[in-house]
């Protein structure tokens, strides 16, 4: 999960991948998703899968829970892990 740091949103994208860094490039370079096109990006969250069908599922769960996807923010931001600049 990223979430945009251009000051005034408040925006996170969820999305699956096997390059975190190469895919947290493409959309800090407007080469992304449609969605994430103009705004930077700090990777939050990252969780590993076996196979792409588990990875899919889980992404699809993120991106319909907003309720979770808040508290993955909120855990992530106050405990300040899994925070990664690139």
């Amino acid at each position: 999960m990223i979430k945009s740091i251009t000051p005034g949103t408040n925006k996170t994208y969820v999305g699956y991948t096997n390059n975190v860094k190469l895919r947290l490039e493409k959309h800090n370079s407007n080469k992304g998703a449609k969605s994430t096109k103009g705004y930077k990006w700090l990777l939050i969250y990252t969780k590993k899968f076996t196979s792409k069908n588990e990875a899919m599922s889980y992404e699809y769960k993120l991106k319909n829970n907003r309720s979770l996807r808040k508290k993955i923010l909120e855990k992530n931001i106050n405990e300040n892990i899994n925070i990664i600049t690139l």
